[in-house]
């Protein structure tokens, strides 16, 4: 049907509520209706995710019920017997009332769930599914979008984010439901009686708290040491605040200061309107705090806690936000070489990133002989790696992580996790505070051994159906017609992973790509700088990720805006042509 036919059945319906289509009614620009209703929401490959408003392209009440119908009849068509789900929900506005009907709906349908009492980060319904033995999970998340957004992922029974077959499926489960009068709900009370609702908490917490101590690799130094590491923390009024202080706690890290302005749940983000850690400016009044306390190292978590930004002081004094590379690559180097020293790094350990991380881990894996994987962005890949590592026992997995501020170590839990993150950040600050350095002291180390690389990334907002059809256009402009080089240095390789198609242009040679397919071009260049494009899978954005190595700092900052300039003057053209 058309966005207007659409809008008129939502506002005719008798399952819709009067405030609902009160709030329809209110709007007055065509624009704006359509944007609401040229489609219902999508449900990828992470589920659903939206500005919180009515209309079938956005986040609502609607819009979840369906979509969990559609995972329960999906759950009752592949699975026999008892079947549970576990459900999470962290600060967002409206992120319980979510997490309640999707409960609701799915106690409808026979299923029983185990339902968070309070707000939990991502990563602890990662692990609770396999806890609990659900046969999948559900987080209601927009991670670190605006305050306007909310969403809603979808975890298997392994506990990792659904892969694109079972997305799919349920995808079609979804589309297969044509009237709201076929999602079916479930008053809550009466689902408690019927013991199809529990309500989970602390049991959970205790057995998950102890799995992330127990991830400690220098037990002797943090145990004889840690109340001498001096912590600012941030949860950025999220769902970090408890579960990492906690831990931190337990550990006998005494000196943990919290950004109070920041530290309770708040859906409305008022100190930070973009709560991610990824941009500096969420960290100002860590900063602030910073002069009082002086401290060893600062570090935020999103509102879902599963992305985690790491803040060291440099040899002049001044605070420097570490990108996601950054931390990853000292964090990949500490683990590994303290194995490796204790005696305890395995013959097939193995590192996991994506295909748009630092180069520079790759350097640092061959250096201590360890296997480097390369997976599609999304962390699911990720833990789609460690369960197959599970099953064959081919690699023992390591560590894992992604440029955009997540990571994990230890294999319970199969997503992202910033607790585990500031666990191993701690530990890691400890450990170069003993031998007196600072973080960033050991990062300018890891430069000068493995060389000076430097990322970056620059995402194009293109909001609504033309952004869309902008971002597909500009793809199968590059696929079709880049050009053979980028500011006179040669591609020497490129990556379309549509197309499954790895070409490597000296030899004049091609070979396949097993990886899954998806949306995504890489450039290599002749002098190790590269590429990559690809829509963001959760936002109206496109992504173009660059990088250079340099000869020193400076060196690779010049190159970086070189290259940056030369490669978006390629990325406006493809737009624009």
């Amino acid at each position: 049907m058309t966005f207007k036919e659409n809008y008129e059945h939502w506002l005719k319906s008798e399952y819709i509520d009067e405030n609902t289509k009160e709030e329809l009614t209110g709007v007055k620009n065509e624009k704006e209706i359509e944007d609401r209703f040229y489609r219902d929401l999508e449900f990828g490959t992470g589920g659903l995710r939206g500005v919180i408003a009515a209309g079938s392209n956005r986040m609502n009440i609607y819009t979840v019920g369906k979509a969990t119908q559609g995972l329960a009849d999906y759950l009752n068509k592949n699975y026999t017997g008892e079947i549970s789900v576990s459900i999470a929900y962290d600060s967002r506005n409206m992120s319980k009332e979510f997490s309640e009907r999707s409960a609701s709906v799915l106690c409808a349908n026979g299923i029983t769930v185990n339902l968070f009492e309070s707000l939990r980060p991502t990563p602890v319904l990662s692990y609770t599914v396999r806890h609990l033995k659900s046969k999948a999970g559900i987080v209601v998340t927009a991670s670190h979008n605006p305050k306007q957004y909310n969403g809603y992922k979808v975890y298997d029974e392994d506990g990792g984010q659904v892969t694109d077959k079972a997305a799919k499926e349920i995808l079609d489960c979804i589309s297969a439901i044509s009237e709201f009068k076929n999602v079916k709900t479930m008053d809550l009370e009466k689902a408690k009686e019927d013991k199809l609702l529990n309500i989970i908490g602390e049991e959970v917490d205790k057995t998950y708290i102890d799995k992330v101590k127990a991830l400690t690799i220098r037990e002797e130094l943090v145990r004889n040491s840690a109340k001498d590491l001096k912590i600012i923390y941030t949860p950025i009024h999220g769902s970090g605040n408890i579960p990492i202080r906690r831990v931190l706690s337990e550990l006998g890290y005494d000196n943990v200061f919290v950004v109070k302005e920041q530290e309770l749940p708040d859906g409305n983000f008022p100190t930070a309107s973009y709560p991610n850690p990824e941009q500096p400016s969420v960290f100002e009044l860590a900063l602030k705090l910073a002069k009082e306390v002086n401290p060893d190292v600062i570090f935020g978590t999103d509102p879902d806690c599963d992305r985690i930004g790491v803040v060291v002081k440099d040899k002049e004094g001044e605070y420097r936000v570490l990108t996601g590379n950054q931390t990853g690559v000292l964090l990949t180097h500490y683990i590994v070489s303290s194995l490796k020293e204790l005696n305890k790094l395995p013959e097939n350990g193995t590192v996991i990133k994506t295909i748009v991380t630092s180069e520079m881990t790759r350097r640092i894996t061959e250096d201590f002989n360890v296997e480097l994987i390369d997976v599609l962005t999304g962390f699911k890949y990720i833990g789609e790696k460690i369960k197959e590592f599970e099953k064959t026992g081919s690699n023992t997995y390591l560590f894992g992580f992604e440029e955009s501020y997540g990571c994990l170590a230890g294999t319970f839990v199969r997503d992202k996790d910033a607790v585990i993150g500031a666990t191993l950040i701690c530990e890691m600050a400890l450990y170069y505070k003993n031998k007196g350095l600072s973080l960033y002291d050991a990062l300018i180390d890891l430069y000068k051994r493995y060389g000076f690389y430097k990322e970056s990334l620059v995402s194009l907002e293109l909001k609504g159906k033309e952004g869309q059809e902008k971002i597909q256009k500009a793809l199968e402009n590059l696929r079709h017609s880049m050009e053979d080089n980028v500011a006179e240095v040669k591609i020497v390789k490129s990556f379309d992973y549509k197309l499954s198609i790895e070409k490597d242009i000296i030899n004049n040679s091609q070979s396949d790509i097993k990886l899954p397919k998806s949306n995504v071009l890489k450039f290599i260049l002749e002098d190790g700088s590269w590429f990559v494009v690809r829509p963001s899978g959760t936002e109206p954005k496109m992504k173009v990720y660059m990088a250079v190595v340099g000869k020193d700092l400076s060196d690779a900052d010049r190159k970086s805006d070189d290259f940056n300039k030369a490669v978006m003057e390629i990325i406006n053209n493809a737009c624009n042509n």
